[in-house]
């Protein structure tokens, strides 16, 4: 299997990322893995696409470490690879850290991914169901029953009113963006600095007020989904819990969060069983689900990363499960000659 693995920059990428590990895990799976960044690609004369990609002189590595520093250092082999000829292309770069003189990046998987599929790659995550997620609106589309009640705008005084109507208690955060970044959780006594709060989130757009879930004091769950399904291999849930520390409402790890062990429940299962239609419609084939309580706080459908996390506390290597799955979807596709959507390959 040739299989290409698109991110934000191959320099900025890090040994204990997601990627990394599933770069590696194809590699020594005795795949031919290619990596390119968001600049990397270019439409031709001829009507294909190529990119500068780069590859590993080693075909087995034991260390992510090693494997990484061998593709961002001298040794590493650099090409420019016919995308076309790819039987598979992960598009795992994050739109919400390309922002400013880079938002041109923001798009380009979605804008490249859609003109290798039209050529035959299979293109994961499909790049039309990516399109419909480029915001925090997609988690909107998603069955009431899941979510925290929500309200998205630019008006101080709706804002206002919604808090009120909680007693309160709410979570403001910008409609673009992740990682927990401007993320304010106003409780009552705050409403005088309610104004100033949101002016500071709105500096990036549009504002949500959501509901503020009295379980986020005990931290989140990060359970990972594959083919429309909870992510299983060897028995164990590819699963992880962050959990707050001091003050701080936030439990991402960059925020100062604690990783834990995750125990999966029927609530969870359940949870991932209502949002499952939609992901297959869209062609997700591996996402994350955020879970506080009984209500998802967040859907990564774009670069979900945790999966080292999640074999830490299980001792099993997700990566190979996932890799494993995306040779079977180029398996089928040559017993049906393609006969396949990407939307419906993805999930298979």
């Amino acid at each position: 299997m040739k299989i290409g693995f698109m991110v934000n920059d191959i320099k900025t990428e890090e040994p204990g990322y997601t990627t990394t590990r599933l770069a590696m895990a194809a590699l020594n799976r005795g795949n031919e893995v290619w990596l390119m960044g968001a600049g990397d690609f270019a439409y031709d004369t001829d009507e294909h696409i190529y990119a500068r990609a780069k590859s590993v002189p080693k075909k087995n590595y034991k260390s992510s470490e090693i494997y990484l520093s061998n593709l961002q250092g001298k040794n590493a082999i650099t090409q420019r690879i016919n995308v076309d000829d790819l039987d598979v292309l992960l598009l795992r770069n994050d739109p919400s850290t390309d922002t400013g003189l880079r938002s041109w990046a923001q798009s380009s998987g979605i804008i490249f991914g859609r003109a290798a599929m039209k050529h035959g790659v299979i293109v994961l995550n499909d790049p039309n169901g990516l399109a419909k997620a480029m915001n925090k609106m997609y988690f909107q589309l998603f069955p009431e029953e899941v979510r925290p009640r929500t309200l998205i705008t630019r008006d101080k005084d709706e804002i206002k009113k919604f808090a009120r109507e909680e007693g309160g208690n709410i979570v403001l955060k910008p409609l673009q963006g992740s990682g927990g970044s401007n993320v304010f959780l106003v409780k009552k006594e705050d409403m005088s600095n309610l104004n100033q709060m949101v002016e500071a989130v709105s500096r990036d757009g549009y504002v949500i007020a959501q509901e503020y879930l009295p379980a986020a004091s005990e931290g989140d769950t990060r359970l990972f989904l594959m083919n429309g399904l909870p992510l299983r291999y060897k028995s164990k849930y590819a699963a992880f819990r962050r959990v707050r520390t001091g003050d701080d409402m936030r439990s991402n790890i960059h925020a100062g969060g604690r990783l834990r062990q995750a125990e999966i429940t029927e609530e969870h299962l359940k949870l991932a069983e209502m949002v499952r239609p939609k992901i297959v419609q869209d062609g997700m084939f591996l996402v994350g689900l955020d879970i506080v309580g009984n209500k998802l706080m967040e859907i990564n459908v774009f670069s979900p990363g945790g999966l080292g996390s999640a074999q830490k506390f299980e001792k099993v290597n997700f990566a190979h499960a996932v890799i494993a799955s995306i040779e079977r979807k180029v398996e089928y596709m040559s017993y049906y000659r393609r006969n396949f959507d990407n939307d419906e390959m993805a999930t298979l």
